[in-house]
């Protein structure tokens, strides 16, 4: 049993038209101007070079892997260092800001911290010699114990850099407020007063060794930054978002592994894995059974195992829910670890989203507000990572998915006798479709067919709308203001929604009952009565 609302809804084509040119969007007319770092890890500078070329502009920042720790804690120049790839960075107006790791090695870390001012001073000489623009602190794995060393650490390091370098810190997510551990190492508040941002690495929230499950649900990234609102300003926070998963072989007794989203999306095609995606977690996972006589693909130089897998990674729906969180919390940015994990397509969309826009192709749109709405709650997806399409028109199989998506409806057990012949087992709104019909809200077309891709009319649109509403249905006193509604199959509920204030016509005194509604008409409706559905 759904928890009933109560649904009312005011359409006109004419005067939502009108109305929607003096509309103002806050971000509209506004730069681009959230923050996006990633770390550089893999690859030679041009193979780095490479994959910075397919971000289409979308980074402000670039952390590449150039300053290790060496044992007695001085500064260890990487053999990846390059001026060239520095330089090639700057004709781009991209930072270049070198993180230095102890790569989890605890007593490496340790080490670092106690020789903190020499160690501090070998960086700066570094970024002056390399033209570099600043240094993030990666220093992991150390404890509460390192807490003070830490944050003079940074101190130290704010103090001796140059002016207008850049100093960041990533720290651990820590959404339930941990005080010891390595979570106890981080000072959120006086890393904060040193740095120009916090990049919270909120991932490995399963790890390896752990349990399968995900890498970054919703809860853990939302209470790590809730967790960081709470003692540094939000203009200093940097969402870390990751662009791995990890795998879990129920042969093996650990696992946990690793994995790219592009080398996990190829792995997943490779063995006709079934892809699932968990709405607690917002977070997509796949199953696979490799066989004794399968190939065993690689990944990170280690073969895949004969068992039955579990991998948990991100997709683009799992990176934008992510993405709307910068703009929920009003926090500075994101980062990613790492470039060239990601799959190529994530740029497609990642700046559009990050600076909440979403859609190249709704920025002159009348219903831009109410596309952003919709499309922010997932009951709307676009047609493609860039576009949403607003003056096409609605199909059938849309509009069945996003009222169930509305409805928040879960699957419902099939049967062969109430599949539509022409709604394939593969298609892709055929989940949806078969909800819709077994609750109700949709019927076939005859024949047991759904006709998919067959548009929605306004008539259709107010039939469905009454399916899913509890309006007063005693019409029968109501005067027909439409002259071109007469007696018949949609009748009553053009009745019903005109009487309840749900659809109004058109100035000519017409309804129009067979012109087709837009995928913009559809989101306008849908953020109207996003609040008031009622339907069991």
């Amino acid at each position: 049993m759904r928890n009933k609302k109560k649904l009312l809804i005011t359409f006109s084509l004419i005067i939502t038209i009108v109305l929607s040119m003096f509309l103002v969007n806050p971000e509209e007319g506004q730069a681009d101007n959230k923050f996006n770092m990633t770390y550089l890890y893999f690859g030679d500078a041009n193979n780095q070079m490479s994959l910075v070329a397919k971000t289409n502009g979308s980074l402000n920042v670039i952390s590449p892997n150039y300053f290790n720790i060496d044992s007695d804690g001085s500064l260890l120049l990487t053999s990846l260092l390059s001026k060239e790839f520095v330089k090639k960075m700057h004709s781009q107006n991209i930072k270049v800001v070198p993180f230095i790791s102890n790569h989890w090695d605890r007593t490496l870390g340790r080490t670092a911290l106690q020789n903190r001012e020499k160690l501090a001073d070998e960086i700066v000489l570094a970024i002056k010699e390399y033209n570099l623009d600043g240094i993030n602190v990666d220093i992991e794995n150390v404890t509460e114990v390192d807490r003070a060393n830490y944050t003079d650490f940074v101190r130290i390091l704010r103090s001796k850099l140059p002016e207008g370098k850049e100093l960041s810190v990533a720290v651990a997510a820590n959404p339930r407020g941990f005080t010891t551990g390595w979570h106890g190492s981080y000072d959120y508040e006086a890393l904060a007063k040193y740095s120009d941002y916090l990049m919270i690495m909120a991932y490995d929230e399963s790890y390896y060794g752990s349990k399968p499950g995900a890498v970054a649900s919703k809860t853990f990234v939302e209470n790590s930054i809730k967790y960081a609102l709470n003692r540094v300003s939000p203009d200093k926070i940097v969402l870390g978002i990751p662009f791995f998963g990890r795998y879990w072989n129920e042969n093996e007794a650990v696992g946990g592994n690793g994995i790219s989203l592009a080398k996990a999306d190829s792995v997943i095609r490779h063995y006709n894995g079934k892809i699932f995606f968990d709405k607690a977690t917002m977070s997509p996972y796949a199953n696979f059974v490799i066989g004794e006589n399968d190939t065993k693909l690689l990944v990170n130089g280690k073969a895949l195992t004969p068992g039955k897998y579990t991998i948990w990674f991100e997709n683009e729906d799992s990176i934008k829910d992510k993405l709307q969180l910068v703009h929920k919390y009003n926090i500075k940015g994101t980062g990613s670890w790492s470039l060239g994990q990601e799959l190529p397509s994530t740029w497609d969309y990642y700046k559009l989203w990050l600076n909440n826009k979403y859609f190249v192709d709704i920025e002159n749109s009348w219903a831009k507000n109410d596309i952003l709405s919709i499309v922010g709650m997932n009951w709307m997806k676009g047609t493609s990572s860039a576009s949403f399409s607003p003056n096409e028109t609605i199909t059938r199989a849309q509009a069945a998915t996003t009222l169930v998506r509305a409805l928040g409806l879960e699957e419902t057990n099939i049967t062969n006798e109430e599949k539509f012949t022409d709604v394939s087992s593969t298609h892709w709104a055929n989940k949806e479709i078969q909800i819709a019909a077994k609750k109700g809200i949709f019927t076939g077309v005859g024949d047991k067919r759904f006709a998919p891709e067959e548009p929605v009319t306004r008539e259709q649109m107010a039939t469905l709308l009454s399916r899913i509403t509890s309006y007063d249905s005693n019409i029968k006193d109501y005067k027909n203001p439409f002259i071109d509604v007469k007696a018949g199959w949609s009748y009553d509920s053009i009745m019903q929604m005109n009487n309840a204030g749900v659809f109004v016509g058109f100035e000519d005194k017409t309804f129009r009952p067979k012109v087709k509604m837009s995928r913009a008409e559809m989101a306008t409706v849908l953020n109207r009565v996003k609040d008031s559905i009622d339907f069991d």
